[in-house]
């Protein structure tokens, strides 16, 4: 039998908290799990800086690559079981590509790194390209395993990363607004943050999905679970990914390891401090090898040492993030963005460097998004079938969902020392502190009436 046909003699599950058991049937998924590539996502959390708002979020890129794959074979399962083709080009589902779908599923977030956003804003790279060089490159165990299957299927899973893929129905399993990926996310972040509001009806919209020759649809009397399904994913990311103190320890994150570029480049980080696996990146000249030896635990490790810098201000970020001190931040509204420097010369006044103890950080996200083909990058839009098979987008049938499509949803907020809201009477600063406080009520800033 060929290794793409090979199935394991018996089949092996993982227990897992959201699915209950991940079902492992082909040797190419049980070998890609068994990488070193793959093993690396145990060592990155799913949420990064999000366990210091919710203690329960310390699950890893692993857990949630297992998921996608779970759901990505459930949807196989319910298209060869109900939607079988039955000729090419008639819009039903060819099983034939179960595997390039199984595997682009379990490898979608191979490419990401510590810290993963914070991680790419700062040293400029990319989770999605660094998982394509991880898939086609000779180098790694991942892409010997994949060309097993054959020479060119490498590229062929790597296309459904990059939506090049031929098949729409493909590509849409992985990436789209209602996928195999963002299913998993959802419930596994809810599970594990403990937040009741992210969970919505899976098994109810794997029933109801089907392909058509431009992707996949959804049976109109399933239309309420997708609905459920939008507003969850609005609830998360209201109430857990954009969580101000989450976005805060990002902010202490990010210009901690931007100091440390800094003081890198200028030379004046002693050798005892140096970070010599990030060098490469402080230097803008890394490999792929470089990339795959970070983990969380590498930056944690380097913050360790660092609170014993000399510098201070390094050392002092350091110590807050690795000690969950975050910084206080408030609202800002267009009326209020001229307050933010003024606010940022009283942090400075008091003594903190701004560019490192204030920011301005905005989370903005389209809860639902029809397509619109003039947008820089359109959306698939999601379709409900009707019963005699026509198609009708999903915020045209759904009054719900019309009321948040298209609107963007977040805030933006300035972000400063917690030290700045002290009660100080008899201090040399007293009066700048007062000031400041002034400019802020109910957690948004205002304008005084002085």
């Amino acid at each position: 039998m060929s290794y793409r046909n090979q199935l394991l003699k018996r089949e092996k599950v993982f227990r897992d908290p959201v699915h209950n058991y991940i079902h492992i049937q082909h040797r190419v998924i049980l070998d890609l799990i068994d990488t070193k590539e793959f093993q690396r996502l145990r060592r990155i959390k799913q949420l990064g800086t999000a366990s210091f708002t919710f203690h329960g979020a310390e699950h890893s890129r692993f857990g949630h690559s297992l998921g996608v794959y779970e759901i990505a074979r459930q949807i196989c399962d319910n298209f060869a079981r109900n939607f079988p083709s039955q000729e090419p080009g008639d819009g039903l589902w060819d099983d034939s590509e179960r595997l390039v779908v199984l595997c682009a599923a379990l490898l979608h977030d191979i490419g990401h790194g510590p810290y993963s956003h914070t991680f790419e804003h700062i040293f400029h790279t990319n989770h999605e390209q660094i998982t394509v060089a991880i898939l086609t490159s000779p180098e790694t165990e991942v892409n010997h395993v994949l060309r097993r299957v054959s020479p060119d299927f490498p590229e062929q899973v790597a296309s459904v990363i990059t939506h090049d893929y031929p098949n729409p129905q493909v590509v849409q399993m992985i990436s789209s607004q209602i996928d195999a990926d963002r299913m998993d996310y959802l419930l596994r972040d809810a599970y594990h943050t403990g937040t009741e509001y992210g969970k919505f009806d899976l098994t109810r919209i794997l029933r109801v999905m089907q392909p058509y020759k431009d992707g996949i649809t959804f049976s109109m009397e399933g239309m309420h679970a997708v609905e459920d399904y939008i507003l969850s994913r609005f609830q998360m990311y209201m109430q857990v990914y954009f969580h101000p103190v989450s976005r805060s320890m990002e902010v202490i994150l990010e210009h901690l390891l931007k100091r440390a570029k800094l003081l890198y480049d200028r030379h004046a980080l002693s050798e005892s401090f140096i970070p010599h696996l990030l060098v490469p990146f402080l230097e803008d000249d890394f490999t792929l090898a470089d990339y795959l030896k970070l983990d969380d635990g590498v930056l944690t490790t380097y913050f360790i040492h660092w609170q014993d810098s000399s510098d201070p201000i390094l050392s002092d970020l350091a110590y807050r993030f690795l000690n969950r001190r975050p910084l206080k931040s408030a609202q800002v509204t267009e009326d209020t963005k001229d307050l933010v420097p003024i606010l940022q010369k009283k942090v400075a006044a008091v003594g903190y460097d701004a560019n490192y103890y204030t920011a301005i950080n905005n989370s903005f996200d389209l809860p639902y998004d029809a397509y619109n083909p003039k947008a820089t990058n359109p959306k698939t839009q999601i379709e409900i079938s009707q019963p005699d098979g026509s198609l009708i987008e999903l915020s045209t049938l759904s009054d719900i969902v019309a009321a948040i499509s298209g609107k963007f949803t977040g805030d933006e907020r300035f972000f400063f020392p917690k030290e700045m809201l002290a009660e100080t009477t008899d201090n040399l600063f007293a009066e700048t502190y007062d000031s400041f406080q002034q400019h802020i009520l109910n957690g948004t800033l205002i304008h005084t009436s002085n």
